[in-house]
Parts: C-alpha cells; sequence; structure tokens
C-alpha cells in the first residue's frame, strides 16, 4: 500500500456488504505494535472512512493474539534518541507520543464504527486499541493487562483517558496500578467487552454478524449517533449535548435514508440505503 508499516495490516472487504476487515499482521511477535504499525494506522483507517463502500470495520489480529503491546523496539529507540540539547529531544520525545496517540485516536475519527475481535493476549497497547473502537469482543482465551506500570511509565496512548468512561474510575485506578491481568469474562462484567464467544472462530464470527447489522442500517444515523457518543463522553455537560444534537439532527434528519425507512416499513421489506 505504500506507508510505512503497512505491509503488517491487512485490509479488505468482508464476506458481508459494507464490512472492511482490518487485521494486525505481525503474528511472530504477537502482532506487537511497531513505529511503523503505528504510522501506518491512521491512513488505513482514513481510507476506509472516505470509502462509500465501507460502513463497518472489524479489527483483529492474525495468529495467537490479538496485540501483545508496544514492540520493545520501539522504545528502544526513543530512548535512543540522544541529543546535546535537553529541550530539542524532549520536543522530539512529545512528538512521537503524540503520534503513537494519533493511531488510536484515528479509530475515533473514523465515521464508520470499529469493532473488535479480541483472542489470546491483548496487552498495554492492545488495551489502548481497544479502548477507542466502538464495541469491543473477546474469545474464552482472551487475556488482558494495563500493563505501562510494569515497564516503568505511565500509559501515555489513550487508555488513562478512555478506560475510566468503560469501567468506572474506580476499577480502572486498580488495574492500571496493579497490571494485573484478567480474563475475557471480567472484561465483559466491567463493561469492556460487550460480549464473549468460546473461540477466536466464534469471536470473529460475532463481531462480523454485529457488523452486518450495523451495516444494514442508515448510514447518516450510524456516523451521527457514533459522533454524538463521542462528543457526550468528551463533553459530559447534558444542556450542552442536547442542544448540539438538536442542531445536528436539524441539518441531517431530513434525508433520504428517513424516507427509505419509513417507506421499507410500510412495504415490509429490509430497507435499502444509499452509500455515504
Amino acid at each position: 500500500m505504500g506507508l510505512e508499516g503497512e505491509e503488517h495490516v491487512r485490509v479488505g472487504p468482508g464476506r458481508d456488504a459494507g464490512v472492511w476487515e482490518v487485521r494486525l499482521d505481525r503474528p511472530r511477535v504477537g502482532n506487537a505494535l511497531d513505529i511503523g504499525l503505528f504510522r501506518a494506522l491512521p491512513g488505513v483507517l482514513a481510507r476506509l472512512d472516505a470509502d462509500p463502500e465501507v460502513r463497518c470495520v472489524v479489527l483483529s489480529g492474525e495468529g495467537r493474539h490479538f496485540c501483545t503491546g508496544i514492540d520493545v523496539g520501539a522504545l528502544g529507540s526513543l530512548m535512543g534518541a540522544q541529543t546535546e540539547c535537553q529541550g530539542r529531544q524532549r520536543e522530539e520525545t512529545r512528538r512521537f507520543i503524540l503520534m503513537l496517540q494519533d493511531a488510536n485516536t484515528a479509530i475515533e475519527r473514523c465515521r464508520k464504527p470499529v469493532v473488535a475481535a479480541v483472542h489470546g493476549a491483548c496487552i498495554g497497547a492492545g488495551v489502548d486499541l481497544i479502548t477507542a473502537c466502538d464495541i469491543v469482543y473477546a474469545a474464552a482465551d482472551a487475556q488482558f493487562c494495563v500493563k505501562e506500570v510494569d515497564l516503568g511509565i505511565t500509559a501515555d496512548v489513550g487508555t488513562l483517558q478512555r478506560l475510566p468512561s468503560l469501567v468506572g474510575h474506580g476499577r480502572a485506578r486498580e488495574l492500571a496500578l496493579t497490571a494485573r491481568v484478567f480474563s475475557g469474562k471480567e472484561a465483559c462484567e466491567m463493561g469492556l467487552v460487550a460480549g464473549t464467544a468460546t473461540s477466536r472462530e466464534g469471536v470473529l464470527r460475532l463481531a462480523r454478524g454485529v457488523a452486518r447489522g450495523i451495516a444494514a442500517k442508515s448510514p447518516l444515523a450510524v456516523v451521527g449517533t457514533k459522533h454524538i457518543l463521542l462528543r457526550s463522553r468528551d463533553r459530559p455537560n447534558v444542556e450542552e449535548g442536547l442542544d448540539y444534537v438538536a442542531t445536528w439532527n436539524a441539518a441531517m434528519v431530513l434525508s433520504t435514508d428517513l424516507q427509505e425507512s419509513l417507506a421499507a416499513r410500510a412495504e415490509k421489506r429490509p430497507p435499502v440505503y444509499a452509500r455515504l
């Protein structure tokens, strides 16, 4: 595809219309995220966002694990970047961290919902990834860990910002400070995961089925729902949120999608929506 790291990301249409799949493809290292992958993901997601054929995305990992965290080489390159000026070195470090953060924020920036299917290990940077996804499902063998304190660093790529709104501040503190491993079942009970399946194949079927259902819905309604939910999370003022969504719907609600939805109900048939 041309960009650094994209050889380690498989992208293509899924088995159902409107569903596309993104698969991390570094199985020999447990899909650990290296600098190339961090740089590649925003471009991949931007292209899927712009493609009118894409209505929902399924994110998964090749091999035994979803993602075993950040590649230690990425941290090594950061530690090895020494310059004579401490100010310039720290500014470079800041830009490096912002680049890593953008790989996860790109998931939220993508208008199309991203459904994650997790199996095996989901450690550190893997947790960063899934907290930015719209819906997460896990296989029975999935194991999660907010690992950063064990590496001697503060998690800085999104988990500490996103996890509390998913599982609550108290639980997020416990997970981040202890770095304990927890199962897919517990992840589901705490709200990080929406549901579980017995195997990797099962969780992929589950994620694909949910993505297929989303892809069949009004694209305008789906895009608007994702946008409003993220905005409400980041700006939790009810009055402001209601005013914003009123303005959004004033601009979007009088659409052919609404006309088609009403016509399909009246004619007792599935709706067929135009591309977005």
